[in-house]
């Protein structure tokens, strides 16, 4: 029983070595498809534990040991806590090995009572994880080497857990702008209506991702909710950075595809291109214009035009995979609407390259370079989860659920967005198509992959 995975990591070891011990390592290698809730990470891999949440009020301690901790060489955890220390046996012998100055051959040896079939998936997404991350962090450092400050506003939600567990992993120092009495002093209290003005003293960056879900009935309570968590928030935020005088000289803001509007049909939509009508396009156009202060004071700003994000944990594919998996499926009305997507992890990506990348500024459509139909969305994420997708959903669904307006903005929306301005850098997408990216994300990677 058990498994024994190894990879060659491009990387020299005892930067490998260091990427696990930095904070967000577990957050980067949990797969989202894993019902598994992170508690509390492991303060040291000689002798700390990191506590995580399981289904039914189970918890999984993982105890390392401080006998076997052998830097840069290895390092072992083992299950400590009762029930899950009887019912799952483990012990999980992390090694690296040099292959090369530039190379490192990484091995997860796991003892255990669980079939190693069973944990193929895992240790291939944390492997690929671990590839892909470190080496963006290694490109990054050929445009802007060394450890940045970055101040993160919505650090705990879908895209800010992912994106500040990566900055950490890197080397940066995260400073998570919280609404709450801060925890740690990595936190910073901040109140949008009134941000206090030493906020962002030396910081270097921005990201700005806090915004209620827009997800819901279009009510006139729910588009003033939207608006207003967006708009004013914003442009203090960049008034601040505008007048802080060791602040920050790069502010990253989210953003929305919906500046398009809902009806776009077969038109390729650049950064370039006029906005669409609705609520969001109004939205969003006032959502980046509040961002002026900053770029008329000379900071650097970055607006991240996100499209349909693809991750198991929120999203659209939270609310089908569910359905899919007992074969109750299908297209989205007509099927013909253009959906225009990203996978977490390349959002992830083109928010670190919004830091670092001195030459990307304005606009920048966080999508897939392959947009891809509602029909074909559907084909494939059924195709990857192995089950039919026959039961269309006819407008009359999205309209009880959202309203009139809503089911147009959002789930029958039209947009067939391309990456224009990445694609001029040259961005590299880890998964550019959406059968990798959903395989990636659900743990159903091909055999023998």
């Amino acid at each position: 029983m058990g498994i024994v995975h190894s990879s060659v990591i491009r990387s020299a070891r005892d930067e490998l070595f260091a990427w696990h011990t930095r904070p967000g390592a577990f957050t980067r290698l949990a797969p989202p498809w894993q019902p598994l809730s992170l508690v509390k990470e492991s303060e040291s891999l000689q002798s700390g534990r990191a506590e995580s949440r399981l289904p039914g009020g189970l918890r999984w301690i993982a105890q390392h040991d401080a006998h076997e901790y052998d830097p840069p060489r290895q390092f072992v955890d083992y299950s400590a806590a009762l029930p899950m220390r009887v019912l799952v046996p483990w012990r999980h012998t992390h090694s690296f090995e040099v292959v090369s100055d530039s190379e490192t051959r990484m091995t997860d040896r796991v003892e255990t009572a669980v079939p190693g079939r069973l944990l193929t998936s895992t240790f291939v997404y944390r492997h690929r994880q671990v590839a892909d991350d470190v080496a963006r962090h290694q490109w990054a450092d050929t445009l802007a080497p060394g450890s940045l400050t970055i101040a993160v506003t919505g650090s705990s939600g879908l895209v800010g857990t992912a994106l500040t567990a990566f900055l950490s992993t890197g080397g940066h120092r995260v400073v998570r702008l919280v609404r709450r009495t801060p925890r740690t002093p990595d936190e910073r209290r901040w109140n949008p209506d009134a941000p206090a003005a030493d906020l962002l003293t030396g910081v270097d960056a921005v990201i700005h991702l806090a915004g209620a879900s827009i997800a819901g009935r279009f009510t006139e309570s729910h588009r003033r909710i939207v608006r207003e968590s967006r708009i004013e928030p914003t442009r203090r935020l960049a008034e601040l950075t505008a007048t802080t005088a060791d602040g920050p000289k790069i502010f990253v803001t989210a953003s929305a595809i919906g500046y398009y509007g809902p009806d776009r049909g077969d038109e390729l939509l650049h950064e370039d291109d006029e906005r669409g009508e609705g609520f969001l396009a109004d939205t969003v156009a006032d959502w980046e214009g509040a961002s002026t202060p900053a770029s008329e004071a000379g900071v650097r700003v970055v607006s991240v035009r996100t499209g349909i994000v693809q991750s198991p944990n929120g999203g659209v594919l939270r609310l089908q995979r569910p359905l899919f998996e007992v074969g109750l499926g299908g297209r989205l009305g007509s099927g013909t609407q253009w959906l225009s997507w990203i996978d977490l992890d390349d959002l992830v990506d083109v928010y670190h390259r919004a830091v670092v990348d001195t030459e990307l500024t304005g606009p920048v459509n966080a999508v897939a370079p392959n947009p891809v139909r509602n029909e074909e969305y559907t084909s494939v994420l059924a195709s990857v989860l192995h089950r039919p997708a026959f039961l269309p959903v006819p407008d009359l669904g999205p309209k009880l659920l959202l309203g009139e307006q809503g089911a147009r903005e959002l789930a029958l929306a039209d947009q067939r967005v391309t990456p224009g301005r990445l694609l001029e850098r040259e961005h590299r997408f880890r998964r550019p198509d959406l059968e990798s990216a959903l395989r990636h994300q659900l743990g159903r990677f091909k055999t023998g992959v």
